[in-house]
């Protein structure tokens, strides 16, 4: 059997998923064994792979460039997994909408700056109206909530999905499987 093609994604977010998936501690060397990690922010990848097996996005989409980034993600990944509850419903990064993105740099960058206070142009990335979970912008196959998910519903998930069994974590959801 050949190895599936992992990847790991991080959008808005505080990448407390990504130390969860890593929480998986030695069962990481048994999953090594079924897929390979082509592309994660804990790996030197630059450009995401055309042809991922399953992708597990972190983050919820705040930015003109994470709905890019989930655009492309979507169209090159043949199973997408929501990893975390900001991905699933927005969670902390959506609470800005009611503030809107506009008083949200104005407090960060004019207001609360010492020195040269100004709004950044070229680092921070243009945001959306609003921030939103990916399912909003792209099919979602599966939802693993949880802030973070724990290391034994990535352990389980992964597992699964590398070996063709059945998902069976609690509160997981598949659609479309």
């Amino acid at each position: 059997m050949s190895k599936l093609k992992l990847a790991t994604v991080w959008l808005d977010g505080c990448s407390g998923c990504h130390m969860s998936f890593l929480d998986m501690d030695e069962r990481l060397l048994a999953l090594a064994q079924l897929v390979d990690v082509v592309y994660s922010p804990i790996v030197d990848a630059k450009q995401f792979p055309n042809d991922v097996d399953i992708a597990l996005v972190e983050g919820a989409v705040a930015s003109v460039e994470d709905e890019k980034k989930i655009r492309k993600i979507r169209a090159y990944s043949r199973t997408l997994v929501a990893m975390g509850d900001c991905a699933v419903a927005g969670n902390v990064p959506s609470m800005r909408n009611p503030i809107g993105p506009e008083a949200i740099l104005d407090r960060a960058y004019i207001e609360n700056a010492s020195a040269q206070p100004q709004i950044p142009c070229v680092i921070v990335p243009q945001l959306l109206r609003k921030v939103r979970p990916i399912h909003e912008f792209v099919k979602v196959d599966v939802f693993l909530p949880g802030c973070p998910p724990s290391a034994d519903t990535f352990h389980s998930a992964l597992t699964a999905l590398a070996t063709g069994a059945p998902l069976e974590v609690s509160a997981l959801t598949r659609f479309g499987a």
